[in-house]
């Protein structure tokens, strides 16, 4: 699989199954993860890889806190009052994920369950959960964001799935009690890690992008 064809067919899995993902596979991806660039090659993220047990145990404590309302969010993932086009593109995003496993608007308790089924990670059997120190800056958070890209990438070429979440800004409380991570480190997203369920119809959805024209311009040519 050549680069183009890894973009191309990454998308947000929302349906694992349960097979295992060696160690093996996990540390080269993230290893080779590791080259993606960063500003003055600061190298701000951190990251920690669960399965098995202790994936467990985060998972059946992170449902129990979704239960009893969550974590104060570490930052807000969007802006509070967003505005088009990306306030359309957010809502028909919604909408077609709905659609394909039959949860109309109205269905509200339909929404939340499908919602709180980031916490369990979408039954994937590896949880991976960024960080950065609290005292870097966005062009840092952009840098962790391109390693999480570029381990999306990696795991799309070896036939695996993932989800980026940054729905775990509003767990970090429950994480940080089962990773002990430094205190002057913050979770920036969590991200599922396995092997896609093909069958699954909510795996079909595979959400719209703007023509070139819309975001782009080029001239000189």
């Amino acid at each position: 699989m050549d680069v183009s064809e890894a973009v191309d067919r990454r998308v947000s899995v929302r349906a694992f199954t349960p097979d295992p993902v060696p160690e093996a596979m996990v540390r080269d991806i993230l290893e080779r993860a590791a080259r993606a660039p960063s500003g003055g090659n600061l190298q701000p993220w951190r990251v920690y890889a669960l399965a098995g047990e202790p994936l467990a145990a985060l998972k059946q404590a992170a449902v129990a806190r979704i239960a009893a309302g969550g974590d104060p969010p570490e930052y807000d993932v969007y802006p509070a009052d967003l505005w088009d086009p990306m306030r359309s593109r957010r809502y028909q995003c919604g909408e077609d994920l709905y659609a394909t496993i039959g949860i109309p608007r109205e269905d509200r308790p339909g929404r939340l369950r499908q919602l709180a089924k980031n916490a369990e990670l979408f039954g994937a059997p590896v949880g991976l959960f960024f960080y950065l120190d609290r005292k870097v800056g966005p062009p840092q958070w952009s840098d962790v964001g391109m390693f999480m890209q570029t381990v999306m990438l990696l795991a799309e070429e070896r036939g695996l799935s993932t989800c980026a979440q940054e729905f775990w800004a509003r767990l970090h409380g429950v994480v940080a009690e089962a990773l002990h991570p430094p205190d002057d480190h913050m979770l920036f997203s969590g991200m599922a890690l396995g092997w896609r369920d093909a069958g699954h119809p909510i795996n079909t959805l595979r959400t719209r992008r703007e023509p070139l024209d819309a975001f782009a311009t080029l001239a000189g040519f």
